[in-house]
């Protein structure tokens, strides 16, 4: 038999996460739209601005994404000419997504606007509330749910 809050889908983590997680994406990508860029998209920029040249697969792990999704969301990037991709530097067979100098040039002007939105976050949510929710949302996107179930059985 279910308990009474098993029911209710105002007390699920994903749902709550995810539907923050809409609100935030649209506020960022009202600001980025005047740059060109979506949320992602300057997200997938600013890693291997931040990071040098990374493969798909690197990528994928440090922004948390399935590679599939990621190299969807590439594919537009690329026929911008923002970003490239190229054999590797320690093995040739791997391939590695590089910044061009449109897409330095494209995040240098995107970064002005990140700078405001992530301001007026803070002014709404407050500096400290703010930093301590990115601090949770970093432990959660670093902990291995999958073994959630093996602690439960313990």
């Amino acid at each position: 038999m279910t308990s009474e809050t098993d029911r209710k889908p105002e007390i699920c983590n994903c749902l709550a996460l995810r539907q923050a997680t809409r609100r935030v994406t649209q506020f960022y990508d009202a600001f980025l739209l005047p740059a060109g860029l979506r949320t992602s998209q300057f997200s997938i920029l600013a890693k291997p601005q931040e990071l040098g040249p990374l493969t798909i697969a690197a990528l994928a792990a440090a922004m948390v994404m399935d590679r599939t999704t990621l190299s969807r969301n590439v594919r537009p990037l690329r026929r911008e000419g923002l970003v490239a991709v190229a054999s590797g530097r320690r093995d040739r067979r791997s391939r590695e997504l590089h910044l061009t100098e449109a897409g330095r040039a494209r995040l240098r002007a995107a970064v002005t606007a990140w700078r405001e939105a992530q301001k007026r976050f803070d002014a709404v949510f407050g500096t400290e509330r703010a930093a301590g929710l990115r601090n949770l949302l970093h432990i959660g996107s670093a902990s291995d749910l999958t073994r959630a179930d093996e602690m439960e059985q313990r």
